[in-house]
C-alpha cells in the first residue's frame, strides 16, 4: 500500500464519516425539534459535504415516493466514496 493511497483512503474515510453524520443529523433534527446544537452540527456537515453533493444533485434529482423525497445524489456520493476508498486502500 502506497503512502498516497493510504492518505487518500483516510481522507475518504473521514468524508464518509461526515456524510454519515449528515444523514444522522437530518433525522435527529426532525426528532429533536431543531435544537441549537443540532442546527450547528448540521450546518458544519452540510458545509463540508454540499460542494460534492450539489453537482451530483443537478444530475440526479430527488426521487418522489408519495410525500417523501429520497435524495439520490447523497446515496450516489456515499456509494462512490465507498468504492473510491476501497480502491485507494488497495493502491
Amino acid at each position: 500500500m502506497s503512502a498516497i493511497g493510504a492518505l487518500l483512503g483516510y481522507v475518504l474515510t473521514a468524508f464518509l464519516v461526515v456524510l454519515f453524520a449528515r444523514a444522522v443529523l437530518s433525522w435527529v433534527g426532525m426528532a429533536a425539534g431543531h435544537r441549537p446544537w443540532v442546527r450547528r452540527a448540521s450546518s458544519v456537515t452540510s458545509a463540508l459535504t454540499e460542494p460534492v453533493i450539489a453537482p451530483v444533485r443537478r444530475v440526479l434529482r430527488p426521487a418522489r415516493v408519495g410525500g417523501l423525497g429520497i435524495d439520490l445524489a447523497f446515496t450516489a456520493v456515499f456509494v462512490a466514496a465507498l468504492i473510491l476508498r476501497s480502491i485507494a486502500f488497495s493502491l
